[in-house]
């Protein structure tokens, strides 16, 4: 068990290294030869936190192991709104701007839904893929075309990094990009593995270890991310972190594995009744909770905690068939749920009101 989890944290290090490494050197290429910096900011640095799910998710499938490769995308971007974004808006209060509120969170509410319609009969199929590999394109185009209308970024800075990239050695960088895809590919491997390994140990589904812990080790980018972003008060950034991610991870991460998997990626009937609507759920909160006032205030970070918190206790409860998993549903659906839904939709009804 000790070599497991041994390989299990060293696989987490390799994929965060080789992920810096795999950004780093592209993003110095792409200057050398001449690329649009916008591009670069859109494409290559969205891509960073979204590379160890890649890598896991992708590994996942190869190895025939479904179950982790959905548990990952799921379990990340659950783990991304209520943990990172709640621990984020607990340490200082989070101001959303107008843009993520009318348009970035629709996306990935749009984006969540089409999974979810896809997942209906319980199996992504390789055609599924490329629908949401298509969907991510056109997001990607968006994305560059809004970029060349903002009118915020420092040019004089960014020329002047340009120019300092554009001077190193293109091999040495091949040579770096190489070693970050290689970091990720081993990395991803000795994770997968330990996870499976670990599954079987502990006597749960490898859906569950994708949901839990494998969720959390990829999450570890936008964690350090958000949480110094709102340490700085960089709230933006924050919120645009998390939102971009969970993007990427439905329409990029899971259509690559759906196209890659030559039977389909099937979806359990657990994932289908309860974490992708809970996933769902959790994106489409995110409208209320972030119209009101355009901001995530601290007692509201508690809230996306405390239902972190609950969801992992389920998960527990109901792998065991724990004696009071009857009573924690029913606490959660007569009591807390509701209370949740009422108090948004008066926070949401009061500050429309106020905007008026």
């Amino acid at each position: 068990m000790l070599s497991t989890g041994l390989f299990f944290v060293a696989g987490i290090i390799l994929l965060l290294g080789g992920a810096h490494l795999l950004v780093s050197s592209s993003s110095t290429l792409a200057v050398r030869f001449g690329i649009p910096t916008i591009f670069i900011g859109v494409t290559i640095v969205a891509f960073a936190t979204s590379a160890p799910e890649i890598a896991v998710s992708l590994d996942a499938v190869l190895e025939d192991r479904a179950g982790l490769a959905l548990g990952n995308v799921l379990g990340s971007n659950i783990a991304n709104i209520l943990l990172i974004l709640g621990l984020s808006a607990v340490i200082a209060p989070i101001k959303v701007t107008k843009r993520v509120v009318w348009l970035d969170i629709p996306i990935m509410i749009l984006a969540s839904v089409a999974l979810y319609v896809l997942a209906l009969d319980q199996k992504l199929q390789p055609m599924d893929g490329v629908i949401m590999l298509v969907l991510f394109a056109g997001f990607m185009v968006f994305q560059i075309q809004q970029a060349r209308k903002d009118k915020n970024n420092n040019v004089k800075a960014r020329d002047e990094n340009q120019e300092a990239e554009g001077e190193a050695n293109p091999y040495l960088q091949g040579v770096l990009l190489l070693l970050g895809l290689a970091l990720l590919a081993l990395g991803a491997h000795w994770l997968v593995e330990s996870a499976i390994t670990i599954a079987r140990i502990w006597g749960l589904s490898e859906l569950i270890i994708g949901l839990t812990i494998v969720a959390i080790g990829t999450s570890l980018p936008e964690l350090a991310t958000s949480v110094l972003a709102a340490g700085q008060n960089e709230s933006d950034l924050s919120v645009g972190n998390v939102i971009g991610s969970n993007i990427f991870n439905i329409l990029l991460v899971l259509g690559i594995s759906a196209f890659f998997s030559s039977d389909g990626l099937p979806i359990s009937s657990a994932a289908l009744s309860l974490d992708l609507p809970f996933m769902v759920a959790v994106s489409i909160a995110c409208l209320p909770i972030f119209f009101t006032g355009h901001i995530i205030a601290r007692w509201e970070g508690f809230v996306f905690l405390g239902y972190y918190a609950a969801y992992l206790l389920y998960l527990f409860l109901d792998a065991t068939q724990h004696q009071y998993l009857e009573l924690f549903n029913e606490v959660m659906m007569i009591f807390v749920a509701p209370i949740t839904v009422l108090t948004l939709v008066i926070f949401a009804v009061r500050s429309w009101q106020k905007e008026k």
